[in-house]
């Protein structure tokens, strides 16, 4: 008996990375119970500093699920049919991503339960209200987006097959959703940093192009994270096949988008040395000569936009598998440090409120319950793509449908190099 259980038990690489994502799960969940037993107050987070890892992570999930809103309309709202299989994949991680800011939020809160109160109280001049009901509607909007793709699980389909029938017809309402769901997340993309941008109490964050960088920040980010994610599937796994003449033409465009994203953040930090204004001077310097400086000048500048802009214009680098995922990563990565930066920055410059007054400074450093929370939040993200690549196809370029199939190889086929 115990030698065929142990003939069965076969310990291969897959059950080592389940079970490794499995005691980081774990970990984070008796994180997440101290958290709701005990309170905030076993953080590290303050009234001075009441942001900080988790809504880090809640904003970094919700910009690198972006992907999902910009390939979904330039496939069904521009007519790019060819990248079909490119934002099908992005659906899926836009669904990931947004249940991952759900649960940072659900944590970093306070007080969980009341998170309906938002839908059903409206607070019409709130921007954080017009946040949490995009957010809401939106995820809506990608389980529906997301039902074709789970019906492709091999159990569903043999136990509740007119279930997954129905699951499957909602592809036809794909432009539909696209359109509704391309208005709802930009509303909310750009009003993440409306969010910060209208908070006068905070000099650094008080300005209007907050909106334009969490906007350019997002499509950027969440097209790289998803072209990245696909690649290093199908590296690890024959469960994922992707065109790789898709991606690159993919990752050429990210290329561009890289131009523009960095002129607005060089321009957005130039703009703020022309004069010493209280508060906004002073987190500038956080960010350029303290304790974020190398996040800014390394991780987001030189490796976040710089790097990754002449690995995907490069013609050479781009078309090369490695470069190409390096530059991709890269470009995930510098959006985080950019969120980071942006969030602390504004933060640990304390205004005084009594004139005459100098200006203080907070510190922040996540506690060990934050970092246990958070890395659990991470885990359910890649536990979920993991799954997800090996039981329902999400990353399975060959899975096209029949209208769909000539116009994909009629365009591949010229770019072989």
């Amino acid at each position: 008996m115990v030698k065929s259980l142990r003939s069965r038990l076969v310990i291969t690489p897959w059950l080592i990375w389940l079970g490794l994502l499995g005691l980081i799960l774990l970990g984070g969940l008796v994180a997440g119970i101290l958290v709701f037993w005990k309170g905030l107050g076993i953080t590290n987070l303050t009234d001075l500093v009441p942001w900080g890892l988790w809504i880090t992570i809640d904003l970094s999930s919700i910009a690198l699920a972006a992907g999902a809103f910009s390939l979904c309309a330039g496939v069904y709202l521009f007519g790019l049919k060819r990248y079909q299989p490119i934002a099908r994949t992005a659906t899926f991680v836009g669904l990931i991503g947004y249940t991952m800011a759900m649960l940072a939020l659900i944590l970093d809160i306070g007080k969980p339960e009341r998170f309906w109160k938002a839908v059903v109280y409206w607070n019409t001049h709130s921007l954080m209200w017009e946040v949490t009901m995009c957010v809401v509607l939106y995820l809506t909007v990608l389980v529906f987006e997301t039902l074709p793709i789970i019906a492709n699980f091999e159990w569903l389909r043999s136990r509740f097959p007119r279930i997954t029938t129905m699951m499957e017809r909602v592809h036809h309402y794909a432009p539909f959703l696209a359109i509704v769901g391309l208005g709802l997340s930009s509303l909310h993309q750009s009003s993440l940093g409306a969010v910060y941008g209208v908070v006068k109490a905070r000099p650094f964050w008080f300005k209007p192009e907050m909106s334009v960088l969490f906007m350019f920040s997002a499509i950027v980010g969440g097209i790289s994270l998803t072209l990245f994610a696909s690649m290093l599937a199908s590296r690890l796994t024959n469960k994922a096949k992707v065109n790789d003449a898709l991606i690159e033409r993919v990752a050429h465009f990210v290329g561009y988008l890289l131009i523009g994203y960095f002129y607005f953040r060089a321009w957005d930090w130039l703009s703020m040395t022309y004069t010493y204004d209280p508060g906004r001077s002073e987190g500038l310097n956080l960010i350029t000569k303290g304790p974020l400086a190398f996040n800014f000048w390394i991780v987001e500048m030189l490796l976040g936009m710089i790097v990754p802009m002449v690995l995907l214009l490069y013609k050479p680098t781009r078309i090369n598998p490695f470069w190409r995922m390096v530059a991709l990563l890269l470009v995930a990565a510098g959006v985080v440090a950019f969120r980071w930066d942006t969030n602390l920055a504004g933060l640990l410059v304390v205004m005084p409120y009594i004139p005459g007054q100098a200006i203080a400074y907070a510190s922040y450093r996540p506690s060990w319950i934050e970092i246990m929370a958070g890395a659990a939040i991470i885990a359910y993200g890649l536990t979920a793509f993991s799954l997800g690549v090996k039981y329902l196809r999400v990353v399975d370029h060959s899975l096209v449908t029949e209208e769909h199939a000539k116009v994909t190889v009629e365009a591949v086929e010229p770019v072989r190099v």
